[in-house]
């Protein structure tokens, strides 16, 4: 049996108001010793004033906050508390001797993944002062001062602002590695979800005042909130029916049949069996090719230069119609100068810019001051300045419709510009560009001050969506969901293709801090990795254009599923004896489970009683630990025996 974890902290019956918004509704939840947890939530819903509460920095309005007596808590918030006389090494280090920190593998750690060493780090040095220093080093300093102090308790709020793909990685890696040790735990609000699913091993949603927990990083909270969804919808369906099921009843004359619930596993197949995938490839480079033309934006040997430093040197990049491009690379590489270059904005040293006669293009930028000038206009006014209609997915939808999609209630369509928030500035400036109708999108970090909910809306938006589109973001998940392929600017002048996405950047990443990278790729010649004529216009002369190659990629990728399946065609591995002794422990299994999760369910009730006792809370969560590890047995036999049933 796992040993008893203690509790940290824990909320009891908490309730807490921000005006007359219910922020927490009588909320009791814990965080034990071990936890990992991610908070997730709309903007303006609660997890910071959550976190605020856990922490002792806000009061409850009702309720109960029960810490351990000896427990240390450290919070990194969002907000910087830096000290602008300060030097680095009295905000990283304090009072701690040189010999002291410099003799701990795990400060070197530290020092090395966020500072980038331990002897002159990358701010400036040891003595350099707080006050010159930019958002992102200061946060960096912030939450490397947090770690080198490593409370019990640590929490905290959007960490990965600021970072770039690699110090995500690294801060994923130290995390999981060194957090999960006797006597401590994690809470971190983040809209980052690769990072929730690297980091996470439970998830609190906060939303209408109540805290929901779930077992599991971010995709398995999605799979888990989704059949909450399916059963509640149900349900509501089965009660609404009632009074028809009884007629039918009445009718036959006989008890109407009812099917069993059925296992988790097999409910989470149904929910994604038959679903298409987010966007049909071929048919938006189709419609892209209509729209657009062969020719969209080419970078011919273009030199890039910023100050006295080249960004890119000779570089060759041709994008064609339909293309979805992520660009990666460190802060300060020039990803959002490679942006104004495609938009006549930055000039060129060298080369050329060939943008397409049919290009309508439309940049999303990390200013807000373009809102200005509606800033005492409704939302929706402000929407249909821009146009009242416009076609995604093939359908027409309204500037109203639209709004609503990516979070604008009715009621919010009415608020004036200047009274939104930061992240519901950003919403609005999505909108506009999208109502203007481009057909090539240029997105400058648009994880900006926008929740998980938003950002999923943003891509659903965008799956229907006809044109070229360039990212430029340190969110890893939202790259490799919204782009069909990814570069890189590795800071030798080259622009790098990655065919492996973002784990090969980081695998690059890692050689280049090694030494082992001598002259990869050369400096120019086209994106390194690739023949010269760049990403599209390769894949144009491979497969006559951009959709064929499209076409033959998924084509050639479904002939090597069809190849691999097809040794032992229409021969069972299993003998009819082996299938039905499976059936038979698919069926006894499936009784066990039924019965382990109505006693999990009666255990989660009584811990949720004993929340203000931490003795008989430890004593619940041990059990509830046993009878995790019997499911996960149950289920490993389940699935074991699923596959020989099947024949």
């Amino acid at each position: 049996m796992a040993p008893a974890r203690a509790s940290l902290v824990t909320l009891d019956r908490a309730h807490l108001l921000a005006g007359t918004q219910v922020l927490l509704d009588q909320v009791s939840v814990g965080v034990l010793d071990g936890d990992r947890i991610g908070v997730v939530g709309r903007n303006g819903g609660g997890k910071t004033s959550l976190l605020s509460v856990l922490t002792g920095r806000r009061s409850l309005d009702a309720g109960r906050v029960i810490r351990t007596g000896d427990v240390t808590v450290g919070m990194l918030s969002q907000t910087d508390v830096l000290a602008p006389e300060a030097t680095v090494r009295e905000v990283v280090l304090g009072d701690l001797d040189e010999h002291e920190w410099a003799g701990d593998a795990r400060v070197r750690e530290v020092l090395e993944g966020l500072l980038g060493g331990t002897d002159a780090p990358a701010v400036g040095g040891w003595d350099a002062v707080v006050g010159p220093l930019s958002g992102g080093e200061r946060r960096r300093l912030a939450l490397a001062s947090l770690l080198v102090a490593d409370p019990d308790l640590l929490v905290l709020d959007e960490p990965t602002n600021h970072l770039d793909v690699e110090g995500v990685a690294w801060l994923a890696a130290y995390l999981s590695g060194r957090r999960p040790q006797p006597g401590n735990a994690l809470v971190v609000v983040t809209h980052d979800r690769w990072f929730l699913d690297a980091v996470s091993t439970l998830t609190w949603e906060v939303s209408d005042g109540e805290v929901h927990v779930y077992e599991g990083g971010y995709a398995a909270y999605v799979l888990a909130k989704v059949e909450r969804q399916r059963i509640a919808r149900v349900t509501e369906e089965r009660r609404a029916n009632l009074a028809r099921k009884e007629l039918a009843w009445l009718r036959r004359g006989a008890p109407a049949r009812t099917s069993k619930p059925k296992f988790r596993i097999d409910a989470a197949t149904e929910l994604i069996e038959g679903e298409p995938p987010p966007r049909d490839s071929v048919e938006l480079v189709r419609f892209a090719t209509t729209r657009l033309g062969k020719d969209v934006l080419d970078l011919l040997g273009a030199t890039i230069r910023v100050g006295e430093r080249d960004l890119l040197t000779e570089v060759t990049w041709r994008i064609g119609p339909g293309d979805r491009f992520g660009v990666v690379g460190v802060n300060g590489a020039g990803k959002s100068t490679l942006l104004r270059v495609l938009q006549g904005e930055h000039p060129l040293v060298a080369g050329k810019l060939k943008t397409g006669k049919t290009v309508r293009m439309a940049c999303l930028t990390q200013e807000l001051r373009e809102l200005d000038r509606v800033a005492g206009w409704s939302v929706i006014d402000a929407i249909t300045e821009v146009r009242s209609f416009t076609v995604i997915g093939g359908k027409e939808v309204s500037a109203s419709s639209l709004a609503k999609r990516l979070g604008f209630s009715g009621g919010r369509q009415q608020s004036r510009v200047g009274d939104l928030s930061g992240g519901e500035r950003r919403r609005l400036q999505f909108v506009r560009l999208l109502m203007d109708e481009p057909n090539v999108l240029l997105l400058d970090e648009p994880t900006n001050d926008l929740d998980i909910d938003t950002l999923t809306a943003m891509e659903d938006v965008l799956d229907g969506w006809a044109g070229t589109l360039l990212v430029v973001s340190h969110d890893r998940y939202l790259l490799e969901r919204m782009t069909d392929r990814q570069v890189a600017l590795l800071g030798d002048g080259s622009l790098r293709d990655l065919p492996g996405g973002v784990e090969e950047y980081l695998r690059l990443r890692r050689e280049r801090s090694r030494g082992a990278v001598r002259g990869a790729g050369g400096r120019g010649g086209g994106v390194a990795g690739m023949p010269s004529g760049g990403s599209a216009g390769a894949a144009r002369g491979r497969g006559g254009s951009a959709g064929g190659a499209a076409g033959g990629g998924a084509n050639g990728a479904a002939g090597a599923v069809t190849g691999a399946g097809a040794t032992g065609a229409g021969a069972s591995a299993y003998s009819p004896a082996q299938v039905r002794e499976a059936r038979k422990t698919l069926a006894r299994v499936e009784k066990a489970l039924d019965r382990l999760h109505t006693q999990q369910s009666r255990l989660h009730e009584q811990m949720a009683a004993a929340a203000t006792d931490p003795q008989e809370l430890g004593r619940l969560s041990a059990q509830d630990a046993d009878l995790v590890a019997q499911e996960e047995a149950l289920e490993l036999e389940w699935l074991e025996a699923s596959e020989a049933a099947e024949g």
